[in-house]
């Protein structure tokens, strides 16, 4: 049986991308990849994992992922890396994240991501919304 493909659209199989991050405890090298993850996070309204990766500074106390009427995530897009390296220790993505909540009309968050890289680790810091 083959193995579902990641839902972040790398092409790459789940356990091979983003699932070695999120399932197996594996750390992003890249911002990208984290950006990746997150958004796969969501998909799977994982917050725990969306928690454990926000930096401390800007990290909301709990999030509520499973409230109101299911969401059904169409697809990541990523418009734009700018560092955010394996030797960076800051980086940005832009992307463009699409879904629909019920049978309702299909919505859109397009974001210019920064991510810090703290002791080796990256994380999410905050986003530019329409950027």
């Amino acid at each position: 049986m083959a193995e579902s493909l990641c839902p972040c659209g790398s092409g790459k199989a789940y356990a091979a991308c983003c699932g070695r991050f999120i399932d197996a405890g594996a750390l992003p090298e890249t911002a990208e990849q984290l950006m990746r993850s997150r958004y796969t996070a969501f998909t799977q309204a994982h917050a725990p994992y969306l928690l454990d990766t926000w930096h401390e500074r800007t990290r909301p106390a709990q999030l509520d992922l499973d409230e109101g009427e299911p969401v059904k995530w169409l697809g990541l897009r990523i418009d734009k890396v700018a560092a955010g390296g394996a030797a960076d220790t800051h980086g940005e993505v832009c992307f463009l994240a699409r879904w629909r909540v019920g049978g309702g009309k299909a919505q859109r968050l397009q974001e210019c991501s920064r991510f810090e890289r703290v002791d080796g680790r990256w994380f999410y810091v905050d986003g530019d919304i329409g950027a």
